[in-house]
């Protein structure tokens, strides 16, 4: 074989290997672009908590896939007014009792995410499969139900649970939305007014 085929060949191959590469390395960009648009927030906080961009992208894949497994439905109308009537009236018991007013209101996320479809097994898994459908409010998802947790010691202010109320409103908002979809008034939740 002469030289010149030699260097064709070589040549060949190195472009195909360069091919093939961009294609792998556009398809990783193309995948994470794809995670970052569907997990928004949720997708900076995976990264950080697992300290990898790869093993954080492997645990969002692996949510969303169980996510895509369950039957999430919308509510009813009538469920969704039962639900905003009963929301209501959590919100209006809030000055009296706000420990209470808290309590019922973790409840009544709960309940709305199980007539929704969402398995309740522990609230770990709640939360992360909440974070494919609801990215923008998972957060405050999260920050309410730890302080309702802690509230359960007796050792946080009213304005903390006040705190922790608005989060879990910004969540049953969109839970109870007709479509199931997130509502952009939904995610204001990060500057919440001082009324409940």
């Amino acid at each position: 074989m002469s030289t010149t085929a030699v260097i064709v060949i070589v040549v060949v191959a190195a472009v195909v290997v360069a091919l093939a590469l961009g294609v792998v390395l556009a398809g990783r960009a193309r995948r994470r672009r794809e995670l970052k648009e569907r997990f928004g927030p949720e997708y900076d906080r995976a990264v950080s908590a697992e300290g990898s961009s790869k093993r954080a992208e492997a645990g969002l894949r692996e949510r969303a896939d169980r996510r895509d497994k369950l039957s999430i439905r919308p509510l009813s109308s009538a469920q969704r007014d039962r639900y905003q009537q009963d929301w209501r009236q959590v919100q209006a018991e809030f000055v009296d009792v706000p420990s209470t007013s808290l309590t019922r209101a973790d409840a009544l996320v709960t309940d709305v995410m199980v007539d929704r479809g969402y398995p309740m097994e522990n609230f770990g898994e709640q939360a992360d499969l909440i974070s494919v459908d609801h990215p923008q409010v998972v957060e405050h998802y999260r920050r309410a139900h730890g302080i309702y947790e802690t509230s359960k010691s007796g050792s946080v202010s009213t304005e903390e649970m006040r705190q922790a109320f608005v989060s879990y409103r910004s969540l049953f908002a969109e839970l109870v939305d007709a479509d199931g979809r997130p509502r952009e008034d939904a995610m204001d939740g990060d500057s919440p007014s001082k009324s409940v």
